[in-house]
């Protein structure tokens, strides 16, 4: 009875958040007119058809439609600037958006925001907390995060260079992540983020690095796990919803454009490189607590996922034994990236620089020609963009770009993200099991978010609890692995609705 309850209460709120959120995204008088307010359910299937390869090879994009996304891509990166304080970089992006054509009323509201910055932005801070205890704060935080990764192994390999980075970027006066001033070099964690995270170059490094040291058998060797991993991809775009509704509710408190709202949704898919890129093209000034939140649901898988896959299984269904994987042969694995490739290149163009790093990692590890390359990105290269990488994120966690109610809304959304995304994965595999006389366990549809391997850990540790005779860890790789696709997929069609 207290299952059933639970579950109605849940089935309530999610459906109170599905219409607040829709109703928020239909309405965007809040939000700058130099930002996307909104997206229809038809005009987003037509945008997104009209962003396929299969459409753009009959359709190139005209000299027009060029002019208006250089345009509108001016337009973002001088307000992204002028927000992170970035103001000696915002003058070339003015001038240009004017010669891209912008209506006067844009480029005046521009300059006026440039000039507001420069005059006050050195003695201005947007934190909750004055700037002195608000930096000792965020020491506080980023020494919390060095423990967590030491102590209790949360992530170590990120949390611990993301919270050595909060801590360096905190110091007063050293100016360790600050633009520079005539005469004066910038901080070097500000090239660590310009050079490798504003660019994209170190996510996409790490997906090259990821491919190398995946294995995609298990899920060739049973392909409909791959809808598992789809499925746990809802919790995206529920999360995207409700960073619009709570942006309606709170009457501006909390205050996400539809930009902000996508980036802080891909938390979802538990891929911590898939949320910086995404994130950093969409809300750069996001990315610090985007980040921070991604990694952190993804170390907590073991203590969030239970009782998640426990509240919507039966003792039975946790007892249901899979059969052994078939063989799947080298030429099969070799096939795969490419085919997978193809097929994103004719879909979803968007997402083709993450698919496309993933599956050439993954190509250098099956073809067998190339270990050295292979041995290099899933060693050498990746601990290194790792290093930089969280030393990057980490100089996003100043005091006044952290310490907010945005914050506190980001990390909200992450977690209801993450746990619906847990959720819809296991409710499809009881919804399969239903169309199929092959029974699949539903432990394993919770692997669908891209936490690799810890997901597919977890549904396998489940699984022994109540079946000592259930080894379901290979099986839970392929929605696992399919969900690191998955969300990359998601990043590349939130890229194309919202970019």
């Amino acid at each position: 009875m207290f299952r059933k309850t639970k579950k109605t209460i849940g089935l309530v709120a999610l459906a109170v958040l599905l219409t607040a959120g829709f109703a928020a995204a239909s309405d965007g008088s809040a939000q700058s007119p130099t930002v996307k307010q909104s997206v229809s359910v038809g005009g987003g299937f037509l945008k997104l058809w009209e962003e396929t390869g299969i459409y753009r090879f009959f359709h190139p994009k005209t000299a027009e439609e060029k002019r208006v996304e250089n345009l509108g891509a001016a337009i973002k990166t001088a307000e992204a600037e002028i927000s992170a304080g970035h103001i000696e970089n915002v003058p070339k992006f003015i001038a240009m958006a004017e010669k891209l054509g912008a209506d006067a009323g844009t480029i005046a509201g521009l300059n006026d925001k440039l000039a507001e910055e420069t005059a006050n932005g050195a003695g201005r801070h947007h934190g909750l907390l004055p700037e002195g205890a608000g930096q000792f704060v965020m020491i506080l935080v980023g020494l919390l995060l060095i423990y967590l990764a030491i102590a209790k192994k949360f992530e170590p390999l990120l949390l611990l260079p993301i919270g050595f980075g909060a801590i360096l970027t905190n110091i007063p006066v050293a100016g360790i992540a600050e633009v520079g001033i005539p005469g004066q070099p910038a901080g070097f964690l500000y090239y660590f983020y310009t050079v490798g995270v504003q660019s994209g170059v170190f996510p996409l490094l790490i997906f090259m690095g990821v491919g190398a040291m995946t294995d995609f058998g298990p899920l060739i060797a049973n392909p409909k796990t791959a809808l598992l991993g789809a499925a746990a991809q809802f919790g995206i775009f529920i999360a995207l919803l409700g960073a619009l509704a709570l942006t309606h509710w709170t009457g501006g408190l909390v205050n996400f454009s539809l930009q902000d709202a996508a980036s802080i949704g891909i938390i979802g898919g538990a891929d911590g490189p898939t949320a910086i890129f995404l994130s950093s093209r969409l809300s750069p000034n996001l990315l610090g607590a985007i980040a921070v939140a991604a990694y952190s649901y993804m170390a907590l898988v073991p203590i969030i996922q239970p009782p998640i896959m426990k509240l919507f299984t039966t003792e039975e269904e946790r007892r249901i034994e899979m059969k052994q994987l078939r063989h799947v042969t080298k030429t099969e694995k070799i096939v795969f990236p490419l085919m997978v490739l193809i097929l994103c290149i004719l879909l979803l163009p968007s997402a083709t620089p993450l698919i496309g790093m993933l599956m050439l990692g993954n190509l250098m590890k099956e073809s067998g020609v190339v270990d050295r390359l292979s041995d290099t990105a899933q060693n050498a290269l990746i601990n290194i963009v790792t290093i930089m990488l969280g030393l990057a994120v980490g100089s996003k966690l100043a005091a006044d770009k952290f310490l907010n109610a945005n914050t506190l809304g980001i990390l909200a959304l992450g977690l209801a993200a993450f746990c619906i995304g847990t959720a819809s994965g296991v409710l499809l595999a009881k919804l399969m099991n239903k169309c199929s006389k092959e029974q699949i366990n539903p432990l394993i549809g919770s692997a669908g978010v891209s936490a690799v391997p810890m997901a597919a850990r977890v549904s396998n540790k489940v699984g022994l609890e109540a079946n000592p005779h259930n080894f379901l860890l290979m099986h839970a790789m392929g929605p696992n692995v399919a969900g690191v696709i998955g969300s990359a997929v998601a990043a590349g069609i939130l890229l194309a609705l919202c970019g």
